[in-house]
C-alpha cells in the first residue's frame, strides 16, 4: 500500500467531520434565523403595543395592567435579545470550527496529492530505467550479434 493510498482513510474521516461541521453551521445559522424572527415579532409587538390607546380616558386599573404587560413585554424583547447574541455566538463558533475542518481537509488532501504525484514520478522513472536497461540489452545484444 502506498503512503497516497494510507491517507484516504484518514482523508475520508476527515472529510466526514467537515460534512458534519458544515450541518452544524447550517443547524446553528437556522437556530439564530428562527430567534431573531422571535425578537423581531416581539419588538413590533411591543412598539404596536407602546403606542397610546386611542380613547381620551382609560380606567386606572386597565392602565396600570397596560403599563405592567409593556414591562414584560420590554423584559421579553431583552431576554430574547440575549438569546440572539448567545445564538449568534454558538454560530459563529461552529463557522470557526468549519474553517478549521475545511483547512484541515485541504492540508490532508494537498499531502496526498503531493504523495501520488511523487509517487507517479517514482513509477515513470522506474519504467524510464526499465526501457534504457531494455534498450541497453538490445545494443548490446545487437553488438554482440555483429561481433561474431
Amino acid at each position: 500500500m502506498t503512503r497516497s493510498q494510507r491517507l484516504d482513510p484518514l482523508l475520508n474521516l476527515m472529510q466526514q467531520r467537515q460534512d458534519a461541521a458544515a450541518r452544524d453551521v447550517a443547524d446553528r445559522d437556522r437556530q439564530l434565523a428562527e430567534q431573531e424572527q422571535r425578537l423581531d415579532a416581539l419588538r413590533r409587538y411591543a412598539e404596536e403595543y407602546a403606542v397610546a390607546p386611542s380613547e381620551a380616558t382609560i380606567a386606572p386599573a386597565l392602565l396600570a395592567n397596560r403599563i405592567a404587560f409593556r414591562a414584560k413585554l420590554e423584559t421579553a424583547v431583552d431576554q430574547q435579545s440575549r438569546i440572539v447574541d448567545s445564538s449568534r455566538q454558538n454560530r459563529d463558533v461552529e463557522r470557526a470550527r468549519l474553517m478549521l475542518a475545511s483547512r484541515d481537509t485541504k492540508v490532508l488532501g494537498q499531502l496526498a496529492d503531493s504523495y501520488r504525484a511523487q509517487e507517479s514520478r517514482v513509477a515513470e522513472q522506474r519504467v524510464q530505467r526499465e526501457l534504457d536497461d531494455l534498450g541497453a540489452r538490445r545494443v548490446r545484444n545487437n553488438g554482440s550479434d555483429g561481433a561474431e
